[in-house]
């Protein structure tokens, strides 16, 4: 049973478990587009690897996670091992196969606004400014990149032209992100210093569900029309909705860093199961 923590605590804490959640909701705009031979999903699976992995170094070398610093020590060869092979397989996928080099311009903002949630963009003598320390801007930068990565960069890989539809995808996607980025505000409400002034913060942790079961709503709504995968996207709403409602501060770690995490990977076989 402990070798099989230790497998499941390297699967999730190393990040692989949300390069695929990345790389599954990547997919799922690429199939409304009946794309189905495209390299991004691995493109942004490596890149969630490489690019939170380095964050998490930062943050120990910042003196943050003392939780997960032991964790880390202990694992460290492995963490580097992994992230190497991932920068080599994105440089491969870069610049050895037939990947649209344009569509970096799209992804470029946003992989500026996820290096900038931890690490500062500028600092003074006592205070360090970056996105997840602006007062209530936290959560909505996650929701705003993750909904630029995985709708507008697939798109533009694929060369398909940014219209209406697009930008509506991009707003129900930028939705259900703020639903499913709540739990973990809920989850650290304890250590969060009070300036962040996150939703629970701010509303408190009712009232907070209650927007991203608000956002779930329009989500929904703004699908109704010409839309295949409606009967998927209500199923994924209400799987969301509950793990939002159930969410708490007394939940180990696993529930938001497993489960609330496994929910674009849940609405991906949801829609193969469909097709």
């Amino acid at each position: 049973m402990l070798a099989l923590k230790r497998i499941v605590d390297f699967y999730i804490f190393s990040n692989i478990h949300v390069a695929i959640a990345g790389f599954c909701i990547c997919k799922i705009t690429l199939l409304k587009y009946n794309v189905y031979n495209n390299l991004t999903p691995f493109f942004v699976g490596f890149s969630i690897i490489i690019s939170y992995n380095l964050i998490r170094f930062y943050e120990i070398k910042s003196k943050r996670l003392s939780w997960f610093k032991v964790w880390f020590q202990q694992c460290k060869n492995l963490l580097i091992t992994l992230v190497v092979f991932s920068s080599g397989s994105l440089l491969y996928l870069t610049f050895f196969t037939s990947f649209n080099l344009n569509s970096l311009i799209v992804l470029f903002p946003f992989t500026l606004m996820t290096f900038f949630y931890v690490i500062p963009i500028f600092k003074t003598k006592n205070t360090h400014f970056s996105f997840r320390y602006f007062p209530s801007l936290k959560i909505f930068s996650i929701a705003i990149s993750w909904a630029g990565i995985s709708v507008l960069f697939p798109v533009a890989e694929a060369s398909i032209p940014i219209d209406t539809f697009v930008i509506l995808e991009f707003l129900k996607r930028f939705l259900i992100l703020l639903a499913i980025t709540i739990p973990f505000d809920i989850r650290d409400l304890d250590s969060d210093i009070e300036t962040l002034k996150t939703l629970p913060q701010l509303l408190g942790i009712s009232n907070a569900k209650k927007v991203g079961i608000i956002a779930l709503i329009f989500f929904v709504f703004l699908g109704i029309r010409s839309n295949q995968y409606l009967i998927a996207e209500v199923i994924i709403s209400i799987i969301t909705g509950l793990f939002l409602w159930f969410s708490s501060i007394h939940k180990s770690r696993y529930y938001t860093s497993f489960w609330v995490e496994s929910i674009p990977i849940l609405w991906f076989f949801i829609i193969l199961l469909k097709n």
